[in-house]
Order: C-alpha cells, then sequence, then structure tokens
C-alpha cells in the first residue's frame, strides 16, 4: 500500500509499505478516504514542529471506512464510515486520572508522535474510531477533528450564551473556534490581517470583524462592548504580540485561551490579571469532543461551507504541500483524496 512519510525536514516520499494487519480483538482496520492537511503537518514538514519525532508518517485529521473488525469489537461494524481520535494515553497519571488524558505525559498524537493516517489502510483500538452518518460527505467527515480542536477552546473558555467573544486569527483553526462559539450562542468578534479570511468569517457567522492594518483593535472592542472587553479571548495566532493583547483586551472576570505552541517569551504586567481577576487557559487537542461534534455533523449544525477549498489525490501530495506553502492566502484547508 502507499505511504506519505516525512523522513527529515523539508523531505517528503511515497513509499510502498506492507499493509496492516489486526494484532489484537479490540482493533479495526480503516480504509482511509479523506486526510486532512494541518498547520502542524506543515510544521513538521519543515521541522518546526517541536513535538513530533522523525521519520514520520503524517496525518491526524482522517475520515475512512470500516473493512475489518476484531472479535472483540462491538461499537462498530464493516462498512461504517469512521472519523478517528488522534491520541492514546496512560489512564494512570494525574492528568488522565482528572479527566483531561489529552494532557497525559505519556500523550501520543497519531501523525505526531506516532504514524498517522496519509495511508491506505490503518489499524487502530477500537475507542479510537467514531463511526459518522454514512451520508455525511467525506470533505465533511474529515473536518472533525479540527472541529474538536475549537469545540476544546470553546470548553476551556467557558463560552456561554450572550457573552462576546473576541478570536485572534480566522484560519481554519479560527474559523473552527468561529462555528463552536456561536452554536453556544456567543457574539463573536474575529481579528485578521486578510480581508478575504474576514469576509469569508462574516460568511461563517462572525459578528463583528477587524483588520488590525485598518483600525485598532482595543478602540475597536471598546466600542462594541461599551469599553467593557471581550468576556472570552480565544488566541488562535499564538505569537507573543497575540497574547499579551488577548490580556488587555478582556473584560474584567474574563477567559483568556490561548492554543499556541510558541516558546518566545510574552511580556504581560501581572496588574492585567489580578486587577481584572482573569483566567488564562491553554488549550490543547481535544477531551471527550468527538461524540458532541459527530451529532453536530450527524445533524448538519455544523458544515465546512467553503472550508475545504483544495483537494489532492494522495499521488500529488508533494504539490499539495508546495501549493499551501506558496498560496497561504488561498488555502483554507486541503485535503488528499485516496480514491
Amino acid at each position: 500500500m502507499k505511504a506519505i512519510r516525512i523522513p527529515e525536514a523539508n523531505v517528503i516520499e511515497t513509499l510502498e509499505v506492507e499493509e496492516p494487519q489486526l494484532e489484537s480483538a479490540g482493533e479495526v482496520k480503516v480504509k482511509i478516504k479523506r486526510v486532512g492537511i494541518c498547520g502542524s503537518d506543515m510544521h513538521i514538514y519543515h521541522g518546526t514542529n517541536p513535538l513530533a519525532t522523525y521519520p514520520r508518517i503524517v496525518g491526524h485529521e482522517v475520515a475512512g471506512e470500516i473493512i475489518e473488525i476484531g472479535s472483540d469489537v462491538t461499537r462498530v461494524k464493516v462498512g461504517d464510515h469512521v472519523v478517528i481520535e488522534p491520541i492514546t494515553y496512560c489512564g494512570e497519571c494525574y492528568a488522565c486520572k482528572s479527566g483531561r488524558p489529552n494532557v497525559c505525559k505519556e500523550v501520543s498524537v497519531f501523525g505526531v508522535h506516532e504514524d498517522g493516517g496519509m495511508r491506505e489502510f490503518v489499524t487502530l483500538p477500537e475507542k479510537q474510531v467514531h463511526p459518522i452518518d454514512p451520508e455525511i460527505d467525506w470533505d465533511e467527515a474529515v473536518m472533525a477533528e479540527p472541529y474538536t480542536i475549537g469545540a476544546q477552546a470553546t470548553w476551556r473558555g467557558d463560552v456561554q450564551e450572550g457573552q462576546t467573544v473576541f478570536i485572534q486569527g480566522a484560519g481554519p483553526i479560527g474559523i473552527t473556534v468561529l462555528k463552536m462559539a456561536k452554536i453556544r450562542g456567543a457574539k463573536v468578534i474575529i481579528s485578521d490581517f486578510t480581508n478575504e479570511r474576514l469576509e469569508f468569517a462574516k460568511a461563517n457567522g462572525a459578528d463583528y470583524t477587524i483588520n488590525p492594518q485598518e483600525e485598532d483593535i482595543k478602540t475597536r472592542i471598546n466600542e462594541i462592548t461599551n469599553d467593557e472587553g471581550a468576556n472570552v479571548v480565544i488566541d488562535a495566532v499564538g505569537v507573543p504580540q497575540t497574547f499579551e493583547l488577548a490580556v488587555e483586551v478582556a473584560s474584567p472576570a474574563g477567559n483568556v485561551v490561548t492554543l499556541g505552541f510558541n516558546e518566545t517569551p510574552s511580556s504581560i504586567a501581572m496588574m492585567h490579571i489580578t486587577k481584572k481577576e482573569l483566567t488564562i487557559a491553554g488549550s490543547r487537542l481535544q477531551t471527550n469532543q468527538f461524540g458532541k461534534i459527530v451529532e453536530l455533523l450527524n445533524s448538519k449544525q455544523l458544515t465546512h461551507n467553503g472550508l475545504v477549498t483544495h483537494r489532492f489525490h494522495i499521488d500529488q501530495v508533494q504539490e499539495a504541500f508546495d501549493f499551501i506553502e506558496k498560496n497561504p492566502d488561498k488555502v483554507r484547508k486541503a485535503v488528499i483524496e485516496f480514491e
């Protein structure tokens, strides 16, 4: 079978590898149909993902069809369409026992720490697959994992109906956060340097958009909120400047959520946090969000609505990565097709 592997930074290779077979009674075998290319995959390709190991078959946004099941499998059957939950964990550490296996001390992410879904077939424990309505298009199904990131961020920010949420960054993850914040009933402000992205955000429910090159963010948020500030600020950009701004524009008693892995320190005065009694939260991967997202996809409350902009066959993977790298403003989400 074909597999796409990154053996080292800036190198992609297509391999012929042995097709995997079930190794335990609790496993399932999945024929891959779609794999989304995520920003973290691009970072692995460029050697800038601090968590990845090499060589690595990438791909953690994955949808496919069950073609074989072990004798102990009960939740899914052959022929089911599924999305893949890309994390495994120990179940014994403090984080796991606290219901937060996404930050397990031994967490392993499919396509980052272990070989992922950019291959024709995979075998996985039953608990890592979630059945989805077969009427849902594969391009919709493959967005399940990105939506869980948005669901996690809004959960970590405790977004409530009627609140004002400010999202920094209208890229793919910012849009998933936007969709989940609107489902929770919030009013949403979103910022980005690209007007096309802001127009897309507006079409997907954003109440207000801000281009920082055209207007001052703090001034505009104060206008919108009558000088209160945003009740929840979610930073989907993840650089020191956006984190610092998040703390400044958050309302008293507000929540700030960051999704970034930037290792550069931010300069934040404690006064902002203490005076407003802010809650600062990180958001990584997801905690028990797949069931909720599958329900929203099945009921068509979540649709990509143009978020998937480009499709490439598995034989065009190098072309796909090159295109994304050269055209960041044109690509919202690119997916690899296996048909």
